[in-house]
């Protein structure tokens, strides 16, 4: 982990040189797709699509889980809330992503690490939603179990499938041509679009 986090940083760069400030690049990219924060919150976009609008959200930091608290990391955000913008909020996210990474290796304790999980787990009896800041937004788990080792009822909240439905609104009156560039920054993954 340690020599991914010496190599990556330089490729990220290496993407930011090519692309970030050209000019074809940024035409084809300002300006498109554009999704404010009252939109975005209107149809619960969460991750990149919402911190590009300008919302400093972030579950890690917000609601922190699995010692975040502990890391220091920044919030990458922008304002305008088009395609251009959440490429850049991406590329800082790959860029905070390694700083996390390197101190949580830095923090692994010495000596074998090896815990004793249950083969099967019984939910306590009720319901529950958890969250976690997943690379697309929100990962969602609602859980209402009656005791047994299979819950009553499971819904997932998955970022992709939320995030898509905003696709319309976002390329009403572009070009055809936009559309792959919009569908790129939202980074869906259809498989969790489809369950």
């Amino acid at each position: 982990m340690k020599a991914f986090c010496d190599m990556f940083p330089p490729k990220v760069d290496e993407y930011e040189e090519l692309l970030t400030g050209n000019r074809i690049w940024k035409g084809r990219l300002t300006n498109v797709g554009v999704l404010t924060a009252d939109e975005c919150k209107e149809y619960g976009v969460t991750g990149p699509l919402l911190r590009a609008a300008g919302v400093k959200w972030d579950l890690r930091k917000a609601q922190p889980y699995s010692g975040y608290e502990k890391y220091d990391f920044e919030i990458p955000i922008r304002q305008n809330g088009d395609t251009f913008d959440r490429y850049i909020v991406r590329m800082q996210e790959m860029r905070q992503a390694t700083r996390i990474i390197r101190q949580a290796v830095e923090n692994i304790p010495e000596g074998p690490i090896m815990a004793k999980v249950a083969k099967v787990i019984k939910p306590p009896v009720g319901e529950a939603y958890v969250s976690i800041e997943a690379p697309k937004g929100e990962l969602g788990y609602y859980v209402v179990s009656d005791g047994t080792t299979q819950p009553y009822r499971v819904r997932v909240r998955p970022p992709s499938f939320v995030n898509l439905q905003a696709l319309d609104r976002m390329v009403r009156g572009g070009l055809v041509a936009d559309i792959v560039a919009v569908i790129g920054t939202l980074d869906i993954v259809l498989g969790e679009v489809d369950r």
